[in-house]
């Protein structure tokens, strides 16, 4: 049975790390499918595994119980069938804009490689800061200098960890905006680590709730409304009612944001 590129899949999947000599479980039985072209939030309390499991779907760890599936196939290390971005932009300081987006592309001929810089730096709308160094830069454009270089790999998955946390208010608000407009061009599937129900309803699909630890779904919630997202909307708000419930934290705080 064929599988759609950009399909991952977790099945049955626990994770313990050893701590003085004692197993720490850390994610319990996860059973979850994401569907390829879909955007997909995953929220959570701090320590409840969220990371682990990007770490395990991105293929930097491999010592779990179960099986993670991309396109079928076990996940066995990292691959240019995915990406990541995370809350620290990572950015070589010492290479410009485009020779940071440029970073990984050594199987490209110079011509076809400066093509794709190119096409990368426009979509995030970086052109004319090619040249710049990221010291040079913003919070918010480091970010999409990121997702550029992420994306310039033509992923079928781009996995995102917390990537908008270090931002401030009004330009995270931006950047979510922009992230839904290059995930909407791109049309890959996107899964994101966020602490912020807010941007998780803003952006996606489908809101994965994990309990703390060990981490397990709790529930997955469909956000069914249409784009582009009306955050004051009496739907918004009563999705967001919903997931603030599962925490316990009540909706007499309806502009709660951390789990």
């Amino acid at each position: 049975m064929s599988v759609e590129k950009g399909t991952l899949e977790i099945k049955n999947l626990s994770k313990s790390f050893k701590v003085d000599n004692n197993l720490l479980p850390i994610l319990n039985n996860i059973n979850i499918k994401f569907p390829a072209g879909a955007f997909i939030s995953i929220i959570g309390g701090s320590g409840c595994g969220k990371t682990t499991l990007l770490r395990i779907m991105l293929g930097l760890d491999t010592n779990y119980e179960g099986e993670a599936l991309m396109d079928g196939e076990r996940i066995e290390g990292p691959g240019s069938n995915r990406g990541i971005v995370f809350q620290d932009h990572r950015l070589l300081p010492w290479l410009t804009v485009e020779e940071n987006v440029a970073f990984g592309l050594d199987k490209l001929n110079r011509k076809a490689k400066k093509l794709v810089v190119d096409e990368h730096i426009k979509l995030v709308g970086l052109s004319g800061f090619e040249s710049a160094y990221p010291s040079q830069l913003s919070g918010g454009m480091a970010q999409r200098v990121a997702i550029a270089r992420a994306l310039a790999n033509k992923p079928e998955i781009l996995l995102l960890d917390e990537p908008l946390g270090s931002l401030d208010a009004l330009t995270r608000i931006h950047m979510q905006k922009e992230l839904e407009r290059l995930w909407l061009l791109e049309k890959i599937t996107m899964v994101m680590v966020t602490h912020d129900v807010d941007e998780a309803i803003y952006l996606s699909d489908k809101v994965v709730i994990m309990s703390s630890r060990p981490g397990v779904i709790k529930k997955i919630i469909d956000v069914p409304s249409s784009r582009p997202r009306d955050r004051a909307s009496s739907e918004f708000m009563q999705i967001k009612a919903e997931i603030l419930k599962e925490f316990h934290l009540g909706t007499e705080y309806p502009f709660a944001y951390a789990i």
